[in-house]
């Protein structure tokens, strides 16, 4: 049994804590050494939606020199909102490779953003807030000849390569495949391994021939973080206020990031799948790491202690518990 999961956030409501968030957390450096944990940084998770980065330079590759936008480049790295600029993203995507959204084999969704669910009369797969990394799998296919009909398939030529990517990028010869939400093969590995992804995509050259391609999907989520989540988004918001750190939201409360100037790359996992616990406690790691200067934690203040609301006004906070064991 690995070590038991730790205390990493509390909601507290006019005085009294009322809920107490567990979890698991990894920091690790570019050579896989951690560097710092809390919980079983040996716990086995499925990436989920923060392998996005890694699936998006494997599609690069295959989609070769074409000269993509930034922020189709960051779409193909999102769990988006489904806002409109998200989906115009999207939709140049399938233009590139001749296909319209009939051909994405996302679920059919609402947008995630409240916004746009309310203006929304019907589910659509470009909806779903994976239709940008699918729309870069269908642009990949089409450039390299292969189906485009069976790509979520884990024997289809694209989906090996992104198994084989993992592999190497995480070190883990034995990685778990499973189904993920939106229909594409999702891996499991340890947690330290997710978190040595993080640091490696920090660092692109460490992922030899993924290189070019990871560099160019780092590359654009900072260029375009809004294309990455949107609007009141946790990994959008921390990548604006904090320049060069990425990060990226995943399901089942998993957030990564990545801080290339340390060479350090963070997973966290909430226990409970509880989310709102996941922004105070990330933002509390990234303060004891020394990642974040005064000014940017001010503008993470909303989400260090998001608010805990009755009758409309704000009552209490959800407060990070989390603390860093070094080695």
């Amino acid at each position: 049994m690995g070590a038991a999961a730790v205390p990493i956030a509390r909601v507290v409501r006019s005085g009294l804590e009322e809920s107490v968030h567990l979890g698991h957390l990894a920091v690790c450096d570019v050579d896989g050494r951690v560097v710092a944990r809390a919980g079983d940084v040996d716990r086995e998770v499925f990436i989920r939606s923060c392998a996005k980065p890694l699936q998006a330079a494997v599609s690069l590759v295959a989609i070769g020199d074409e000269a993509l936008p930034d922020r189709e480049v960051a779409v193909m790295c999102a769990s988006h909102n489904g806002e409109p600029v998200h989906l115009g993203a999207v939709r140049a995507l399938l233009e590139r490779a001749r296909l319209g959204p009939q051909a994405l084999r996302t679920p059919p969704s609402y947008p995630l953003d409240d916004d746009e669910m309310a203006r929304s009369q019907h589910r659509h797969p470009l909806f779903s807030d994976c239709s940008g990394k699918h729309a870069g799998m269908l642009l990949a296919s089409a450039r390299a000849g292969w189906d485009t009909a069976t790509y979520p398939r884990r024997s289809h030529p694209l989906q090996r390569r992104v198994l084989r990517a993992v592999e190497r990028a995480t070190g883990v010869e034995d990685v778990r495949v499973g189904v993920d939400g939106c229909g594409v093969p999702v891996h499991g590995v340890p947690l330290r391994a997710i978190a040595t992804l993080y640091a490696r995509l920090g660092q692109p050259e460490r992922l030899v021939e993924l290189e070019a391609g990871a560099g160019r999907a780092v590359d654009a989520m900072l260029a375009e973080p809004y294309l990455v989540g949107g609007r009141n988004r946790f990994d959008t918001t921390l990548m604006q206020v904090v320049p060069g750190v990425v990060a990226k939201e995943g399901a089942e409360a998993l957030v990564c990031v990545a801080v290339p100037d340390q060479g350090l790359g963070v997973a966290l996992k909430v226990a409970d799948a509880g989310f709102r616990a996941a922004p105070p406690a990330t933002v509390e790691v990234l303060t004891q790491l020394d990642a974040l200067d005064a000014q940017q934690r001010r503008g993470l203040a909303s989400a260090a202690r998001p608010a805990v609301r009755g009758g409309g006004e704000a009552v209490g906070a959800i407060e990070p518990l989390v603390t860093l064991r070094r080695r």
